[in-house]
């Protein structure tokens, strides 16, 4: 995967790698349309708590009871929904995508705004948080997840999802939509002055560090409209790609800006991820024969010893039928498809070679050509 470069227009309007002061909705409103690859936003959750909450020993629990996480009414919350997500969609570019974090307090209200907005959703994911907060009451389950809603810029955005790579991530197992990750504490945690937290509701990195990895590429610009104490812009800085923070909490911008300033990118060569099988350049079987690669008249083989003869034109021929290396796999195992590719093998040397083999050996043949 080769890292983007910015066109001139980008690199002199967009104020990359900076975190801008002020509200959300003005400062994302002065930045130029359509130049966001994707935007993480973790808005307030309007969590309507009523009065202090304690634990069992009777300290008090430093939940979220900032000003900024308070709202008159469901009407004022929706109003300030429906204006940051305006917004923030006019800074996508047409393939770009969102992701929004929130939990029960506000997560259905968000998704019902997103939709109205004319967002196209794609997942819902759950973070399943390892180390739960405990429901100290006793009169609710403990609430131990949140939701995150991805979603592209239009239903027609050819958004980026990098499956193969978020595969790897996951031991080669395809990648589910609940994702068991900590809460962020211990080192990764930010304190103040006097040793109380940073931020109610910081996220933890790798949180982050999946959502980057899973839907942007390297160079990529990801902007963060409720930066915090940038979390989003530290795994940014650290996956290569470019950010934008927008914080109106002097406190937070400067725990922010101090901690990405300890923060040192990946080595280059360390950011490029396993690709897409269905991003490498299309090579017809047609073009192994042409090639001389294998002839006309030499016999394929299947695992179950399925034979058929490769023909002039690229197609197959076996005593019971003919056509594409797929199609005549299909039908002498009776399947509705088969992948001719890793299905017919070839024989050199008394070994049995997959034909795949010479389909690589060509895609890597055309990608030095590339370059």
């Amino acid at each position: 995967m080769m890292t983007k470069t910015k066109t001139p227009a980008e690199a002199q309007v967009l104020p990359l790698n900076q975190i801008l002061a002020g509200d959300c909705v003005e400062v994302m409103n002065s930045l130029p349309a359509g130049s966001v690859d994707l935007i993480f936003a973790d808005p307030p959750y309007n969590l309507q708590l009523k009065g202090e909450l304690h634990r069992p020993d009777n300290s008090r629990v430093d939940a979220v009871d900032d000003h900024w996480d308070q709202f008159s009414s469901f009407a004022a919350y929706d109003r300030f929904t429906h204006d940051w997500l305006k917004a923030a969609r006019r800074l996508l570019k047409p393939n770009g995508a969102i992701w929004v974090i929130g939990s029960y307090h506000n997560i259905f209200r968000v998704g019902a705004a997103m939709q109205d907005a004319g967002y196209w959703l794609l997942n819902d994911v759950v973070w399943r948080k390892s180390n739960p907060m405990p429901n100290f009451r006793g009169k609710r389950l403990t609430n131990a997840h949140e939701t995150l809603i991805w979603a592209s810029r239009d239903e027609a955005s050819k958004y980026t999802f990098n499956y193969e790579a978020l595969k790897e991530l996951n031991d080669g197992v395809q990648m589910r939509s609940d994702w068991v990750i900590p809460l962020c504490t211990g080192g990764e945690r930010l304190k103040d002055a006097n040793g109380d937290k940073a931020h109610p509701t910081q996220k933890p990195e790798a949180l982050l560090h999946r959502v980057l990895l899973a839907t942007t590429n390297p160079g990529d610009v990801v902007l963060d409209p409720f930066f915090g104490t940038g979390t989003t812009g530290a795994v940014a800085k650290m996956l290569g790609r470019s950010y934008i923070g927008i914080e109106r909490e002097e406190a937070y911008r400067q725990a922010a800006t101090a901690r990405l300033d300890r923060i040192r990118p990946f080595d280059r060569s360390a950011l490029d991820v396993t690709g897409s099988k269905r991003a490498e350049p299309r090579v017809p079987f047609g073009t192994v024969v042409e090639r001389g690669m294998l002839r006309p008249g030499e016999v394929l083989v299947s695992p179950r010893g399925k034979t058929a003869r490769v023909r002039a034109d690229g197609t197959l021929i076996s005593d019971e039928t003919k056509g594409s290396i797929h199609q005549v796999g299909a039908a002498l195992e009776g399947a509705p498809s088969c992948n001719g590719w890793t299905y017919w093998h070839f024989k050199r040397d008394g070994q049995m070679i997959p034909i795949d083999i010479l389909r690589q050996q060509i895609r890597a043949e055309m990608g030095d050509a590339a370059h």
